[in-house]
C-alpha cells in the first residue's frame, strides 16, 4: 500500500489546555475511526506532535500536559512518531525521507488545526508530488479572533476545506475514506 495515514498534533492543548477544538463537534472520534481503520488496512500511522520550544511559550511545551497525545491516541498503535517545530509537518523533520523509504504516495491527513498545522501539510504534500486526501470530519478547529478580525470556527473549517478541494487535496469525510480502502483492498 502507499498510502499513509499523518495525525497531526491531536494534543491535550486541544482538550484540556488553551486552545480547545470546537469544530467540527466529535472530530476525536472520527480520528480515532480513521486511525483505527488505517492500522486495520496495514496501512502506515504517522503520529506528529508539535513542540513550542520558544522561550516563554505559553502552549505545547515539551514536557507540559498540553504537550502530551491526546490518551486516546498515545495507546492507538503507530508505526512512527515524528516532532515538529513550526506547523508544516516536513519543515525540519524526517517526515519527507520516512515517506521516500516506505514508497508512500499518497498521505491522508487528519488532526489539528485545520487552518494551521493541517492545511500547511497538505500544502507541502502537494508541492513535494503526493497525492493528499484531507478528511473534513477529522480535522477541527475552534473560533480565531485577532488584530485582523474575527472568524467562528464552521467558518473557519468550511473556508480550508473549500480551499484544499480547488487545488491541493480531494476532500472527503472519514467514512467515505474508510469505504475507499475497503475498494483498495477488493
Amino acid at each position: 500500500m502507499s498510502e499513509a495515514l499523518l495525525v497531526i498534533d491531536v494534543q491535550n492543548e486541544y482538550f484540556t489546555g488553551k486552545l480547545p477544538v470546537t469544530y467540527p463537534h466529535g472530530s476525536i472520534v472520527t480520528i480515532l475511526q480513521a486511525m483505527d481503520a488505517a492500522h486495520a488496512a496495514r496501512m502506515p500511522v504517522i503520529v506528529i506532535r508539535h513542540s513550542n520550544r520558544a522561550a516563554g511559550a505559553a502552549t505545547f511545551v515539551p514536557g507540559t500536559p498540553g504537550w502530551e497525545l491526546h490518551p486516546e491516541v498515545k495507546k492507538r498503535p503507530h508505526d512512527v512518531l515524528i516532532e515538529k517545530t513550526l506547523p508544516g509537518s516536513f519543515t525540519g523533520t524526517n517526515l519527507e525521507a520516512w515517506l521516500k523509504q516506505h514508497k508512500i504516495t499518497t498521505v491522508t491527513i487528519a488532526g489539528y488545526m485545520t487552518q494551521m498545522c493541517c492545511d500547511t501539510t497538505a500544502r507541502q504534500a502537494f508541492h513535494h508530488g503526493y497525492t493528499v486526501n484531507f478528511l473534513s470530519d477529522a480535522t477541527g478547529t475552534l473560533a480565531i479572533t485577532n488584530s485582523a478580525g474575527s472568524v467562528r470556527a464552521e467558518e473557519l473549517h468550511r473556508a480550508i476545506l473549500v480551499t484544499q478541494q480547488m487545488r491541493f487535496s480531494q476532500v472527503m469525510n472519514t467514512v467515505e475514506w474508510i469505504q475507499s480502502l475497503s475498494l483498495f483492498r477488493s
